[in-house]
């Protein structure tokens, strides 16, 4: 490894599903969605150094449960930056990622992870590529990377490609909870009972904890009853939220990750602490949600 030249360490954040309608399906198969978004300070994190050679490691919680072989979205995003800006601009490099979120659980951790990776690489191999250049590496890899790019508040419409920035946002405190259950995505969307839902209601005109609360009040995660069937542990997750004082409680994505709204984020600990000390085993993260102006 090249001792000049430091490792740098780059935030792959939870990407949070406020709520998501599903509205239509395209011929290729692919869901229509509207969803609000959101980007929460606690998730994994991703470091890279230039190297003799590419080298990959994982650790932290999640850690066994991540591939190690190029079907891991960390390595898909190298090389799919590499071949884009070829190999005479991308040198060895080591990557290792720290694995704080579940697998599978509806918030966007491996598509994190790689937009994390393209943006971290882009820097460290000095490509000079811009947001549009990054996204369009993105979507080629899945359809939440170019929003983990984004990793700010926003309407995501289309496939989760047409992006919609959400200014004034303020931080919200959240609770994540996960119950241990790993979730299919396609598993969820092939068992809706209907994929022709409303659009999401028009955004309050300011946004604070109260106007949200009542906007997601008459809003939906449409796929939150398919996979509560497959993982009745869901209901459980979000009782628990609920006891623990959450303003409003939902599942992200196509779950079984559950997020509580909370007013300030002292009280999103207090819930945290409570909930982890009735299930020890359980993921449970108290964490604020990123701005809408760059932190």
């Amino acid at each position: 490894m090249d001792g000049g030249r430091l490792a740098r360490t780059w935030a792959a954040p939870a990407k949070i599903n406020l709520a998501l309608h599903v509205t239509g399906r395209r011929p290729d198969g692919y869901h229509l969605i509207e969803s609000l978004a959101v980007f929460t300070r606690f998730g994994d994190r991703i470091e890279i150094a230039p190297a003799d050679s590419d080298d990959f490691t994982v650790s932290g919680r999640y850690a066994p449960d991540v591939p190690l072989d190029t079907s891991n979205l960390v390595l898909k995003a190298r090389d799919a930056l590499r071949s884009a800006a070829g190999p005479g601009k991308t040198p060895p490099v080591s990557i290792k990622l720290e694995k704080n979120l579940p697998v599978a659980s509806g918030v966007g951790g491996g598509s994190s992870d790689a937009a994390a990776v393209l943006r971290g690489l882009a820097e460290t191999w000095d490509l000079g590529m811009d947001g549009t250049a990054l996204a369009g590496i993105g979507l080629s890899l899945g359809a939440d990377v170019p929003m983990c790019l984004a990793a700010r508040p926003l309407v995501a419409r289309g496939i989760g490609d047409e992006l919609s920035a959400v200014p004034d946002f303020s931080a919200l405190g959240l609770v994540l909870v996960n119950p241990g259950t790993p979730v299919s995505t396609a598993d969820v969307f092939n068992a809706l009972s209907r994929r022709d839902n409303e659009p999401l209601p028009p955004l309050p005109r300011r946004i604070d904890f109260h106007s949200l609360r009542n906007w997601l009040e008459v809003t939906r995660n449409d796929l939150e009853p398919a996979a509560l069937a497959m993982q009745p542990a869901i209901g459980r997750a979000l009782s628990w939220l609920d006891k623990a004082g959450s303003g409003f409680s939902r599942m992200s994505g196509s779950g079984a990750t559950c997020f509580g709204l909370f007013e300030t984020g002292n009280v999103a600990k207090r819930a945290a602490a409570e909930i982890r000390n009735r299930q020890p085993d359980w993921f449970v993260a108290a964490t604020r949600s990123l701005t809408s102006e760059a932190d």
